[in-house]
């Protein structure tokens, strides 16, 4: 592995400075109602615990603009001090004296929760002498938040220029588990890509080399069938991508799997009277919003038969019920498969969680644009910048 993992480092008596994706829902008394993303970093923070590590924890929450009470971490802390059964302190800042004294004042295998780090700008603005202040508050750095490393953010890649860096472990498996992916999947290996965003072409342009079959839904569907010369109606497409999409129909030696029906409504709501037509009959007026009952057979079938399963992106409109079907019987035939089952972070882990079959996947992905990037081939920077510290600090390494 080119990065270092936490089992380099001996953190007895250390400062350790943890960022991690805690970028959970609150209501509006600032409680938490999704642990799940606390819950999946329990691991690295219960092991820096019995290596007796003074752990500094640091996140995000939400976009803020500015300060604000209802994005600040108190929420996060008090669920945390009751999975951990340890009492979790909270500052309101992120840096400065407020920071040092609470770190001073710390003893081996406490918790001390940091402030939102988006409150300050410097953050998204991936300002180096910030992370350099934050980097002065510990011995250690070790990054465990996959939801992130696609971003710019100076917590994310600028830290690591400064003190002795590692990967946790959700990091070390999100990463090791999604790139074993594209180099030796088991066979047959078939990926089923949803969703709006139309930057799942080049997921789709990275992966066919290395899959069986390839199934499309969503908004994406749309674009695919246009590109086949179907007639859509008034379903929603990406124009930009359209062209990419033809290219990759002639090149793909039949992999790529397009709905045969789909579900269309009249209007988008949950009030819309809808019907199952043909990919060839969709009408004119009419939108299609799932997958249709034979093409909900047809990708179960592909999915029974799988080795590794990848799903990025739902099937339809899954938000709104009465479009909902083509998603849920999805991640329920992924959730019956006996093979190596990837759930891409994003709406589709919100779907599995949404059905009840979470628990029955091999990997719910925390980090959906992480994952993206990933899957596409690309170079995340919170993971280079790991890469570079493991260069920078090699002779530091303690057995």
């Amino acid at each position: 592995m080119d990065f270092r993992t936490i089992y380099d480092y001996n953190f007895c008596n250390k400062n350790v400075l943890l960022r991690v994706d805690f970028n959970v829902p609150l209501n509006e008394q600032g409680d938490v109602t999704n642990d799940k993303r606390i819950r999946e970093t329990l691991p690295t923070i219960k092991y820096l615990q019995c290596q007796r590590a003074k752990i500094i924890i640091l996140t995000h929450i939400g976009r803020p603009k500015k300060r604000v009470k209802e994005l600040q971490t108190d929420g996060v802390a008090h669920r945390l001090s009751q999975i951990l059964h340890t009492y979790v302190k909270k500052i309101d800042s992120c840096i400065g004296e407020e920071a040092k004294k609470a770190i001073a004042e710390m003893k081996p295998g406490e918790v001390l929760m940091l402030e939102n780090v988006r409150f300050y700008p410097e953050e998204s603005a991936n300002n180096n002498d910030f992370a350099r202040q934050l980097a002065m508050l510990a011995d250690y750095f070790v990054l465990d938040a996959f939801g992130v490393c696609h971003r710019k953010n100076a917590s994310v890649t600028q830290i690591a220029q400064f003190i002795p860096s590692s990967a946790g472990f959700l990091l070390q498996k999100e990463i090791e588990t999604m790139t074993a992916l594209t180099k030796e999947p088991q066979k047959p290996f078939v990926t089923i890509i949803g969703g709006a965003k139309e930057d799942k072409i080049g997921v789709i342009h990275n992966l066919l080399p290395h899959l069986d079959y390839l199934m499309i839904g969503g908004k994406l569907a749309n674009t695919f069938l246009k590109a086949a010369g179907k007639r859509i109606g008034a379903s929603k497409y990406d124009e930009e991508t359209l062209l990419l999409a033809e290219k990759l129909l002639k090149e793909s030696n039949k992999k790529l799997i397009l709905p045969v029906d789909v579900i269309v409504a009249d209007i988008f709501d949950n009030t819309a009277e809808t019907h199952a037509v043909s990919v060839d009959e969709i009408p004119e007026a009419w939108m299609a919003v799932d997958i249709g009952p034979q093409t909900r057979e047809l990708y179960s079938s592909l999915i029974k038969d799988a080795a590794t399963i990848v799903w990025a992106g739902p099937i339809g409109v899954f938000e709104i019920d009465k479009f909902s079907a083509g998603t849920k019987h999805i991640a329920e035939a992924i959730a019956q498969s006996r093979g190596i089952t990837i759930i891409g972070g994003g709406d589709s882990a919100a779907a599995v969680e949404q059905f009840h079959v979470a628990h029955y996947m091999s990997l719910v992905s925390t980090g959906g644009g992480a994952s993206l990037e990933l899957l596409q081939g690309a170079e995340l920077p919170g993971i280079t910048a790991l890469i570079e510290n493991k260069k920078l600090f090699n002779e530091l390494v303690e057995q």
